[in-house]
């Protein structure tokens, strides 16, 4: 007679326990992998401009890669982000060492090597559903390899496209805050 083994549901504590960058999804604990040297600068890049921004405007946080957002769990089963780079407003923890509650305002998703193909964009636009599930407001998909920004909004079913040359932005998340796409790609 076999015999049916039941894993425990994994916690916001047990995803706080991981050693290295993952998110909790359907009561897993979803180890990520690490990035390499180009996705890695430019979700640098956005961080720094966000965190400028944040200093200047009085209003805000930005977030580097790795940071928790825990949510209530989602109709996938998702209870967590770990964006490449992220803006928020809402409150910070009382406990400074705990994850934000709540949703990033803006969420920067920096493609790493292998991030491209039909499952890899299934996946993305999987995700990018959960965030504004969650009430993120706007969500970029930075894409290293062609060198462009898209820009998703809650609500618009068409994204806006940013390359050379151009200015990329987040609004509404972000209001009045551009980034070059070409610093970003340098």
């Amino acid at each position: 007679m076999s015999q049916v083994v039941t894993v425990p549901r994994a916690t916001l504590a047990d995803l706080a326990r991981e050693g290295g960058k993952a998110e909790l999804v359907g009561g897993r604990v979803i180890p990520l992998m690490p990035t390499g040297h180009r996705p890695n600068v430019v979700a640098g890049r956005i961080f720094r401009r966000l965190a400028d921004y944040a200093d200047a405007a009085g209003k805000g946080v930005a977030y580097t890669d790795n940071m928790g957002f825990a949510v209530p769990a989602l109709s996938t089963g998702r209870e967590s982000f770990s964006p490449d780079a992220a803006y928020y407003t809402g409150p910070v923890p009382a406990d400074s060492m705990r994850f934000v509650e709540g949703p990033p305002d803006f969420a920067a998703e920096v493609r790493s090597e292998g991030d491209s193909g039909l499952a890899a964009e299934a996946a993305m636009a999987a995700k990018r559903t959960e965030y504004f599930e969650a009430g993120t407001v706007v969500v970029w998909d930075v894409d290293t390899e062609a060198g462009v920004v898209w820009r998703y909004r809650a609500g618009e079913a068409t994204p806006t496209m940013f390359g050379a040359s151009m200015m990329a932005d987040a609004e509404p998340a972000v209001p009045g805050w551009r980034v070059a796409v070409d610093w970003l790609m340098a």
